[in-house]
């Protein structure tokens, strides 16, 4: 079988995959292109990540496909419907990001709660000249110890962004539309701890945090889960972090609360208009930003890679069996 991972896959994973026999090209083929190569190259199996985008037009174009896979949690990118209607399986890695996606949140929202978004801006052109007036400006920050994260979403990733809150001295609530946790389990040192948890309704969540951070997929309806109606809704001077979807706040109304003063600060890893974010995002000064990296990590794509293998080499194998 030749795989082709378009979006990259670690090199131990492709060592691996090499040493089972498998041919596996890792150049980034441009989209309007991808078609032609994949049907050059006899590709069976294709592996992406967020940036390539398998919809039914590649599908269709391309009938050697035998398996697509997706590097990370969210499947938006691809068709699965199309994908299986053509009897092509579509697999993930739902678990391989999770810690590092929960780690970026708390990075973003200490950072935040610190005002560190800001000194980092000023301190290169102004750390020599105007030290005092900076160290006045933003030595008001505040702790996190003894807030409340407000978690829209408590799938894994929001599992382990709570795991982290809570080590940090945080009280944790979600809402989540399946999930039921009353508590979450931790390891400090070498033992294992039940630290609780609280399942509210949205509205209670907006009301009571102090801090909000988003781990939900793209809504069925394509409509922000925070829009106008519920950013009238968050306590004021809350802090909202979203590394899961662009579409997941309304960007619009995201800007109006932050010139409002009802919203304190927001850190933003995704955007809807990815890989150009709007400008008044990039330039406002409440906006913690990065480049969409929360899965980003050398171990996460370390994980992500031997999932990846532990699937393909799975599915090769029953490919295999149901042929003999």
């Amino acid at each position: 079988m030749r795989i082709h991972a378009n979006d990259g896959i670690s090199k131990a994973a492709v060592a691996r995959l090499q040493e089972e026999g498998f041919t596996v090209t890792t150049e980034s083929v441009p989209q309007d292109s991808l078609a032609a190569f994949l049907n050059k190259e006899s590709v069976e199996v294709l592996l992406v990540r967020s940036a390539t985008k398998v919809r039914k037009d590649l599908i269709d174009a391309c009938p050697g496909l035998k398996l697509i896979g997706r590097g990370g949690v969210g499947l938006d990118n691809i068709d699965t419907a199309h994908a299986k209607a053509k009897g092509i399986p579509v697999i993930n890695t739902p678990a391989s990001s999770s810690i590092s996606v929960a780690e970026l949140v708390m990075a973003h929202l200490t950072g935040l709660m610190r005002n560190l978004h800001l000194a980092n801006r000023r301190m290169p052109a102004e750390g020599r000249t105007h030290f005092k007036e900076l160290k006045k400006q933003y030595e008001k920050g505040s702790e996190v110890r003894g807030k409340t994260l407000g978690i829209i979403g408590f799938g894994r990733i929001g599992q382990w962004t709570a795991r982290y809150a809570l080590g940090a001295g945080m009280n944790v609530i979600y809402t989540d539309s399946h999930a039921t946790a009353e508590s979450i389990e931790l390891e400090i040192g070498t033992q294992k701890v039940r630290v609780g948890v609280k399942l509210v309704s949205m509205d209670e969540l907006l009301e009571h945090s102090d801090a909000i951070s988003l781990h939900v997929p793209a809504q069925a309806n394509g409509l922000p889960l925070l829009g106008v109606e519920e950013l009238k809704k968050v306590k004021p001077g809350v802090v909202i972090v979203n590394t899961a979807r662009g579409g997941s706040i309304d960007e619009d109304a995201l800007l109006a609360a932050l010139n409002e003063g009802r919203v304190k600060a927001a850190a933003l890893d995704v955007f809807t208009n990815e890989p150009e974010p709007r400008e008044e995002l990039l330039k406002h000064p409440n906006i913690s930003l990065s480049p969409h990296i929360g899965a980003a990590t050398a171990e996460a794509q370390g994980r992500v890679g031997d999932e990846l293998c532990d699937l393909i080499i799975s599915f090769r194998d029953k490919v295999t069996a149901t042929s003999e």
